[in-house]
Parts: C-alpha cells; structure tokens; sequence
C-alpha cells in the first residue's frame, strides 16, 4: 500500500470536483464529515464511479449495533478504506467490522487513535487519560488489532511502536502531513520523509495542496517527495 491521500477539504461536492479538475492525475481522496454529511453517499459514489480511491473518513463512534449497520452501509459505497474511533471499545470494533463484512471484502477498516491536535497536556488535564500519548496510541492500536481491525490512524510519533508491536502488515495512516512547521489546529505534524522513515503506510496531505495557488503542482510535489523516499527505503 503506497498511498498518498488528498483530503478534500472544501465545502461541498461541486468544489471538490472543481479541485480535481485541476490536478492532472487522480489521486487517492479523503471524504471527511464536513464534505460527507453535506453531499452523502452519493458524492462518495460518484467519486468511486469516477476512478478516485476513496479513504471515507467520518470515525463512526456509537454503540455497537449501530456501529454495525453503519458500516454496513458504509460497504456498499465501494470505498477502499474507513474507520471507526477506538475508543468506542473493541466490542464496537468487532460489531463494525462484521457490519462491514456483510457486505464487502474489500474495504478495509481502521481505527482512529488520538488527534494530530491532541498535545500531552490535553490527554492528561482535558481527557484524564495518563501514561502519555504514545502509551495511549499504542494501548487504542492494540485494541482495534484484537478487534480484527487493519490498522489505525495515529501520528508519524507513535508508527514505529506500533509497527514493533503489531507487525508491519498492521496499517499506519497518517494525517498532519507538512514540509515545514506550519502552526495550525494539528500540532503532531511530520513531512512525507519523516513519515517513510517511521514505516508509515499512508499519509493524508490536505490544506498545503487545497489552499496552494496551484493544487496540482503541490500535490505533485508532495507526491514526488512521499515516491523518492519511497523508492529510497524499499
């Protein structure tokens, strides 16, 4: 799995499209709530209709049952890869997952760990959760491959301990994906290098492609860097 994902981080459908137009190839897209709860599962077919691989990004958080038939008709929609949150506890992971199965095979599920704007003073005085974000990320991944889940969602930081804990066929998606120190609401960020060097298997790039003068020649670039060190650690 080699993949760049470009979140599409605009309003609505026709701004999504009107984005893809501009870049020259078509990339793997992220779905996330903004855009999906706006234009639903039909967007989301029009994009697999229309060639994209679609990573649907909404983190179903519920009880166990409806976790279930969420997911079920979540794996209708032709998506190659979706989530659900962690810390829904591993009995929703397992339900989702048998929803997800239900209907399709080949959609894989993930977890979400913790945030890229979760800091250590967050976890600790906010969400009272101790031991350290690493311990905590590791802990949730843990959990989601007991579940029988294919991997997690989780900062560049923590891929290298799970990996060491959960094998290197256990995917890593990774978002905050930067090439310098931007300051935004995601403060674990890391580049496309960083990121390969960590075993990461995915990463999500979003607003410095979306918001870039030139969205193709950015993703281009983003793409070029995520390839070349790629190829280098093969």
């Amino acid at each position: 799995m080699n993949r760049l994902y470009l979140a599409l981080d605009v309003e609505t459908g026709a701004d999504a499209f009107c984005l893809l137009e501009r870049i020259n190839q078509k990339p793997a897209v992220k779905v996330g709530m903004e855009l999906f709860y706006r234009e639903g599962g039909r967007f989301v077919e029009q994009l697999v209709d229309n060639g994209y691989p679609v990573f649907l990004d909404i983190k179903v958080h519920d009880i166990p049952e409806t976790a279930r038939r969420t997911l079920r008709q979540i794996g209708r929609l032709g998506v190659e890869l979706t989530n659900v949150h962690t810390l829904g506890g591993e009995t929703m992971m397992r339900y989702a997952l048998d929803g997800l199965r239900d209907v399709t095979d080949t959609t894989k599920l993930i977890g979400v760990t913790q945030l890229t704007s979760t800091d250590e003073r967050m976890l600790s005085e906010e969400l009272n959760i101790k031991g350290g974000l690493e311990q905590a990320v590791l802990r949730q991944a843990t959990m989601a491959g007991r579940a029988g889940l294919d991997g997690v969602v989780a900062s560049v930081h923590e891929a290298r301990a799970i990996h060491q804990a959960l094998g290197s066929s256990f995917l890593t998606v990774t978002p905050g994906i930067r090439m310098n120190e931007t300051v935004d609401d995601q403060v674990r960020t890391a580049t496309p290098k960083a990121a390969r060097e960590a075993g990461v298997s995915a990463i999500v790039v979003g607003r410095p492609i979306t918001r870039a003068e030139d969205p193709n020649a950015a993703y281009e670039y983003y793409l070029q860097e995520w390839s070349r060190t790629y190829e280098t650690n093969r």
